[in-house]
């Protein structure tokens, strides 16, 4: 493979280890704030789980960023996610767990815009409808499974020693669902815009089985994802696991296990597929905001204990970023793209 289809994909293993960075605070963040996980474990079974969720179950999410524009050019593909990338990496130089999704979007948006052309209504709306959902739905999961486990254990008392073991236990097996899922729906955001000029091609191993050009795209992302998750996270995890709210352990496994359901429900093809053979509404498939969702499950734990603790400066703060991400990325795709065309001289 050329020098030049790598220094193309530089962008997007970037754009990946900048979404790494800022993502372990999302899923692991709780438990190391509560001091029931360390450091070190978190972030080696997140990187894990990262490159595992994005290679075997990353395909659903990540048609929906393609259905949003087709990038046909590897140069095209790396000035999008170029500009997704600065965007996060200013985030989270500034220790907030910001949305990759919002910032896809902008990028895209930049894309469209610069290449004059009309936006796709429909793919936007469904990702627009995950936003909205997840954080709400990720809220009231947090609120009802607080308070089950708080009427269960007074059912069924257990001493305080064996409970710290089992919260442990949850909060560990929990990061692990919530990390296979955040690679799962995340891989979208990294490599979503090379899924059109993807330069690998599929390759049979001794007629073992086959490991297609996607497949391949996906778990260079993922390990990009995995890089930034055991260097660069220690801000984003001090904002989620700290300056948010003071949370138990029992809260915390709380917050990363409703995580981990949504972003499941928005993730599986499977659980679509079985929705729609039985006439029920399904999920539509899109990279939700994982940091909206771990915010939404905060949230529901502070109404559960009646809103007590809840630090709504720093709420605010992570909100305004939302808001700001897809505009920042939009405007600095739009020029890059410029820049790229124009100075540079290479075809988009």
């Amino acid at each position: 493979m050329s020098v030049s289809i790598f220094f193309y994909l530089s962008s997007g293993l970037f754009l990946g280890w900048a979404l790494g960075a800022n993502q372990l605070g999302n899923i692991y963040g709780t438990a190391i704030g509560t001091r029931m996980v360390s450091y070190r474990t978190a972030s080696v079974l997140t990187a894990v789980f990262f490159v595992l969720g994005a290679v075997f179950s990353g395909s659903g999410a990540a048609q929906a960023i393609s259905d949003l524009g087709n990038v046909p050019t590897l140069a095209g593909a790396w000035t999008l996610a170029l500009a997704v990338a600065l965007t996060l990496f200013a985030m989270t130089r500034s220790g907030i767990p910001v949305s990759s999704t919002q910032a896809v979007i902008g990028s895209f948006i930049g894309w469209n815009l610069f290449k004059g052309l009309s936006l796709p209504v429909m793919e936007l709306s469904n990702i627009f409808m995950a936003w909205i959902l997840s954080p709400v739905l990720t809220c009231l999961c947090a609120f009802l499974l607080l308070k089950g486990f708080k009427v269960l254990l007074k059912k069924i008392p257990i001493p305080l020693v064996y409970m710290d073991a089992y919260t442990r236990f949850g909060l560990i097996a929990a990061g692990i669902f919530a990390a296979y899922m955040v690679g799962a729906n995340n891989i979208a955001n990294v490599m979503g815009t090379f899924l059109s000029a993807n330069p690998f091609k599929g390759f049979s191993f001794y007629g073992l089985f086959r490991v297609s050009g996607q497949e391949q795209l996906f778990f260079v992302g993922a390990a990009a994802m995995a890089v930034g998750v055991l260097t660069y996270s220690k801000r984003v995890v001090q904002t989620v696991g700290e300056d948010l709210l003071k949370m138990t352990s029992l809260e915390a496994f709380v917050v990363v296990l409703s995580q981990g359901v949504i972003l499941f429900l928005f993730t599986s093809v499977s659980l679509r597929n079985f929705l729609l053979e039985w006439n029920l509404p399904a999920f539509p498939l899109a990279p939700i905001s994982n940091s909206e969702a771990i915010i939404g499950g905060i949230l529901g734990v502070s109404l559960a204990k009646g809103g007590r603790g809840l630090k709504f400066l720093t709420v605010f703060k992570v909100m305004g970023a939302w808001l700001f991400s897809p505009l920042m990325a939009m405007v600095i795709c739009f020029i890059a793209l410029f820049f790229v065309q124009n100075v540079f001289r290479l075809v988009l």
